[in-house]
């Protein structure tokens, strides 16, 4: 970029530092929330959910899939 466009984006800068730091925010959160240990967790709580009759089969299913794809990509950007 240019001096000239660069003056001309100025008024914009606020807004591009917003975006950077949602995107930020945005990154950290998925990692947390895709860590393997987290994942685990949730996979415990789940499996304990059915033990005790608080969700059905159908829903336990549904739920370990999603949670199961989160751990495979969680591991994935790891490597």
């Amino acid at each position: 970029m240019g001096v000239l466009s660069e003056i001309a984006l100025l008024p914009l800068a606020p807004v591009r530092g917003v975006v950077w730091v949602a995107d930020c925010l945005r990154d950290a959160a998925e990692r947390e929330l895709c860590h393997p240990s987290v994942v685990r967790a949730r996979l415990a709580a789940l499996n304990e959910a059915l033990e005790s009759g608080a969700i059905g089969p159908e829903e336990f299913d549904r739920e370990e899939d999603r949670l199961l794809d989160l751990l495979e990509r969680g591991t994935t950007r790891r490597d």
